[in-house]
């Protein structure tokens, strides 16, 4: 099996983790969400609904365009709910506690480029910097 077809099958499975979580489990979510964005349980379960279903588009294989559309879906997912990941951090931070402390935020917003990248690499949008499996 290719990297780049591995790579899609992780990045595919952790989206329909987060996108199942994102429905079952919403309340954490909410918390989380910016207050100048509208109707947030509403957002929660649309992104999961998202999440999911960019994970069936990048994994079928017939139609490389709607692999192609499917990545450009999470990459623009990836970066619309990057607010959210720094409304987390500054949720925490302001708790007696600091819940998981900067450790765990820094990383995971240092992340989320990645996971702009990785769907659009996974599907073949972009080449850079891994041209492994290139044609």
């Amino acid at each position: 099996m290719k990297v780049r077809s591995i790579s899609r099958n992780v990045i595919a499975c952790f989206y329909v983790a987060a996108g199942v979580l994102h429905l079952a489990l919403p309340t954490p979510f909410v918390a989380i969400v910016p207050g100048w964005v509208p109707a947030p349980d509403l957002m929660v379960m649309l992104t999961g609904l998202a999440e999911i279903s960019g994970a069936i588009g990048i994994m079928q294989w017939r139609l490389p365009s709607l692999r192609k559309a499917a990545a450009w879906g999470l990459a623009i997912y990836a970066v619309c709910v990057w607010p959210a990941n720094f409304q987390h951090m500054f949720i925490d931070l302001a708790k007696p506690d600091h819940e998981y402390m900067l450790a765990y935020h820094i990383p995971r917003l240092m992340l989320q480029p990645v996971l702009i990248w990785w769907p659009l690499w996974t599907a073949r949008v972009i080449q850079w910097p891994l041209r492994y499996g290139h044609p």
